[in-house]
């Protein structure tokens, strides 16, 4: 089992800045692949970012691509993501997620594992 710990969330003007973090405790956080995730009211839960058990690769939606930074931590067993740019259109509960296919980055929901709570991101105009 892994548990996975969402925090950073909020409100913010369109064009600034959040981080989250999602904390992970249970088995070896190393071995996973991690992806972050959204859902919107109405819509269904869409693909963000993801990042191998290593950080050494990278994956983006491209609604994303540009503006957005995954990162982990596998000392501190946590995996960020920087959004810069914010637009109205990212509001959303954003959910981290864990992947036993450490070495391969999927988009598709039903390849993680694991999820965590969510933390609300909330983009004013």
């Amino acid at each position: 089992q892994v548990q996975l710990v969402e925090s950073g969330g909020g409100l913010v003007q369109a064009g600034g800045s959040l981080r989250l973090s999602c904390a992970a405790s249970g088995r070896t956080f190393s071995n996973y692949a991690m992806g972050w995730f959204r859902q919107a009211p109405g819509k269904e839960r869409q693909f963000v970012a993801a990042i191998n058990w290593s950080g050494y690769t990278t994956y983006y939606a491209d609604s994303v691509k540009g503006r957005f930074t995954i990162s982990r931590d596998n000392a501190k067993n946590t995996v960020s993501l920087r959004m810069n740019s914010l637009k109205p259109e990212d509001t959303a509960v954003y959910y981290c997620a864990a992947d036993r296919h450490g070495s391969v980055l999927y988009s598709e929901e039903y390849e993680y594992e694991y999820w965590g709570q969510g933390t609300q991101v909330t983009v004013s105009s």
